[in-house]
């Protein structure tokens, strides 16, 4: 049975565990990326546990998205790219009437925006499209149903349940550093 995003039904558990795991991977993939520019170790995530949220969305709600896409890859490169690019300013604006800054700066890469998006990272974020609807999505979430569906569940249980926590946490703190605004 197809469902309107998935060409199988997928259990809640698995696309909450599937979710962390991008966010994992995600968070992976910045440390490494800003370890290799700076040279030095740094948690790239909002809280203190090792998950970049941002990522557990964009790579799901762009799977479900595009996967119709996934026969034309030059398509869905570039729909990726834009999607993701979209994506990642809407995050930076949101970001910064939450907090009053965005958590990354393209200024030193060529063909930046504000400091916000770079033509570096829109090719990434395409390239990243292709191997998420070609390749990960289909193994991550194969590899989450291979556990027993009380497993899942308890998984997605605790990872929800410890991030939200941390989340709550972390966000308090950020908003009680942020200046106050200023009137218009």
């Amino acid at each position: 049975m197809e469902t309107i995003f998935y060409p199988e039904v997928v259990p809640l558990y698995a696309l909450i565990d599937v979710f962390f795991l991008y966010s994992f991977l995600g968070w992976v993939m910045e440390c490494v990326v800003i370890r290799r520019e700076k040279g030095v170790w740094e948690n790239r995530g909002f809280a203190r546990s090792p998950f970049c949220i941002i990522y557990g969305f964009g790579a799901m709600l762009g799977y479900a998205v595009l996967r119709p896409l996934a026969g034309n890859f030059l398509l869905l490169f570039f729909v990726g790219a834009l999607t993701a690019t979209a994506f990642e300013y809407l995050t930076a604006r949101a970001m910064m009437r939450l907090f009053g800054e965005f958590w990354w700066d393209y200024s030193e890469k060529r063909f930046n925006y504000k400091g916000i998006l770079c033509l570096e990272s829109t090719v990434a974020w395409g390239l990243l499209m292709l191997l998420l609807t070609g390749f990960l999505h289909r193994f991550l979430v194969r590899l989450v149903l291979r556990m027993p569906p009380r497993a899942g569940w308890a998984m997605a249980l605790v990872l929800s349940g410890t991030y939200l926590v941390d989340f709550t946490l972390r966000f308090r703190s950020a908003r009680r550093r942020q200046p106050p605004e200023r009137p218009a």
